[in-house]
């Protein structure tokens, strides 16, 4: 069987179990492209194998990303008889990926010079409009939801009267329920009224944040939007460790507030970061847990309740 018909028959199975595979999937037809997708699967070499991990830059946790979708690639065509054996290198072989740089948190005057910059920043916009952006930028922060959670909300998963989202076939295939709080439950009314007036290309399927047109908001369109508008809002990527500022720090950027809000207010943080994973829709409580060590803000919090707790102050 050639290389290609064992990747595509790999990727349709992954799907009907129910997993997006989009990302993996890319990742297989350009090793395929690269190679040959003619070549029968056990003509794969080490040589090419090692060729397409390395790649031309430098070393990323691409690399990695890149292993793990061969690796599942050919426990699949082995089991299936596709494949006689694995031409990957073993794992222990393989080169340790950088440590991950930390996100950019905004701080809360960074988020206020943002959505002030917002006004007359989309006067000659055809369709992404200041309204909507604010929107967009709204639900991301105050209901810490991902960007593509965001732009798929439809009208049907906003529901005013309840101010509860529905936010479908998450980052990890499920489902979950956003409720939110008076002030964001207010401006989702506001915008309704002006969504009323756009076209519901899908009926109450259509997208709840949409272009002047009621299409969809594109996510290149959004990027470009929001790099102008950091711009002009005066914030410019920092020299130290963490990550240029971008659009998902605006989902890091709550998640850390909140966390730091508690410690002020001298909450029991262990016993509410569950609550705090299960609103972010992750799906290992240790993928929250890594904001704990997120800014200097929240560790100089956390400091100050272990010195209450250590010098017995511990009745809060």
């Amino acid at each position: 069987m050639t290389l290609q018909e064992a990747i595509n028959r790999y990727i349709e199975w992954q799907r009907s179990h129910g997993a997006k595979f989009e990302t993996s999937a890319e990742m297989l037809h350009r090793f395929a492209r690269g190679i040959g997708v003619e070549i029968d699967c056990d003509a794969v070499t080490r040589s090419q194998v090692h060729d397409y991990l390395a790649g031309n830059g430098p070393l990323t946790r691409y690399r990695e990303n890149k292993y793990g979708a061969l690796a599942g690639f050919y426990r699949y065509a082995i089991s299936r008889g596709y494949a006689s054996s694995s031409p990957l290198p073993l794992s222990d072989n393989e080169p340790k990926p950088p440590r991950s740089q930390p996100p950019y948190i905004y701080s809360r005057e960074e988020l206020c010079r943002i959505f002030s910059a917002i006004e007359g920043s989309r006067t000659y916009a055809w369709q992404l409009d200041e309204p909507t952006l604010h929107m967009l930028l709204v639900l991301l922060y105050g209901a810490a939801l991902r960007g593509g959670e965001a732009r798929s909300l439809t009208v049907d998963d906003v529901d005013l009267s309840a101010a509860v989202l529905t936010v479908r076939n998450t980052k990890f295939y499920k489902n979950r329920l956003v409720p939110v709080g008076p002030q964001l439950a207010a401006r989702l009314r506001r915008y309704a009224e002006l969504r009323a007036d756009r076209p519901f290309v899908q009926g109450p399927a259509s997208t709840f944040l949409t272009n002047l047109d009621g299409t969809p908001l594109r996510k290149p369109t959004v990027y470009q939007a929001f790099v102008s508008l950091l711009r002009r809002a005066g914030i410019e990527p920092t020299n130290d460790s963490r990550q240029a500022p971008c659009l998902h720090g605006l989902r890091h950027s709550f998640a850390v507030h909140r966390l730091t809000d508690w410690y002020r207010q001298g909450a029991d943080v262990q016993r509410l970061l569950p609550a705090l994973s299960t609103y972010l829709g992750h799906a290992e409580l240790r993928h929250t847990q890594v904001y704990l060590s997120m800014t200097p803000e929240l560790l100089h919090q956390a400091a100050l309740r272990f010195e209450r707790y250590a010098g017995g102050d511990n009745n809060e």
